[in-house]
């Protein structure tokens, strides 16, 4: 297992992001990393309102640590709102960004908290191959499981996800990961009430999604684009976005459109 061979980029709202010569793409929109971040993944699937609610834990799921942004975002939430709940953070990451990239990031300056910045270069310097387990801020009850690894390789977790971040490079250069085999996997380690969202709002994902049992909604997606993707086990949390037309797009998947 290698480090992506990244180099550093200021995305336009000033906030850092990555350019992996590995597939070629972004590792967050140019337009501005911690805004997209925080639109699709935290304010479209509620996952603020849900911290602050009188609940026992909160389980979260993501493909693609990347820069270790979303769990940033995550932890300076969890601080400034002062949360009581247990949090689980699973995360898995095939290609780790190397020890002098992580001290590049500069997300600190966009945090609440900015000295939660530090956690980055922190997990990087003590990350090994497998499951690694981190306690990121010492009597806090939040965890961070991250799996060195490919995410078919990666064969349970011990808690049932409530939100997943599916942030993996696009499907154009990562087909694997937006496959119906990748969408079922997803389904057997969810709740029943499991948010998923993704940027991505390709139709060939998103028939995906649907063959792999999803219900899937379009929202509005983040700094110029059109379309982000939220899905659900649970139709009743799509409630207030266009839902697709599951079926249909099954059919077209079934009879070859996407290949």
């Amino acid at each position: 297992m290698t480090t992506d061979p990244a180099t550093h980029h200021f995305s336009k709202d000033g906030s850092s992001t990555l350019y992996s010569n590995q597939f070629g793409q972004y590792y967050h929109n140019p337009n501005g990393a911690v805004s997209e971040s925080k639109h699709v993944f935290f304010e479209i699937p509620k996952v603020p309102s849900a911290l602050i609610e009188d609940r026992s834990s909160l389980i979260f799921f993501e493909i693609g640590f990347g820069t270790g942004l979303n769990f940033l975002l995550l932890l300076d939430l969890f601080l400034t709102n002062e949360v009581q709940t247990e949090v689980h953070f699973y995360s898995v990451e095939a290609f780790p960004v190397s020890l002098d990239m992580a001290n590049s990031f500069n997300f600190g300056d966009f945090l609440t908290q900015p000295e939660l910045q530090q956690i980055i270069p922190d997990i990087f310097s003590n990350l090994n191959p497998g499951t690694n387990n981190f306690i990121p801020i010492p009597n806090k009850n939040i965890h961070l499981h991250l799996f060195q690894g490919y995410f078919d390789e990666l064969e349970n977790i011990d808690h049932k996800a409530d939100f997943i971040f599916h942030d993996a490079f696009s499907p154009e250069v990562n087909a694997e990961l937006w496959s119906v085999e990748c969408f079922q996997k997803l389904v057997s380690i969810s709740a029943p009430v499991v948010v998923l969202s993704t940027y991505c709002a390709a139709s060939k994902a998103r028939a995906s999604m649907a063959k792999a049992g999803w219900k899937v909604a379009r929202a509005p997606g983040a700094l110029g684009k059109r379309e982000m993707t939220l899905t659900s086990l649970d139709e009743s949390k799509l409630s207030g976005y266009k839902r697709i037309n599951e079926s249909r797009l099954i059919e077209r998947f079934d009879s070859g459109d996407f290949e």
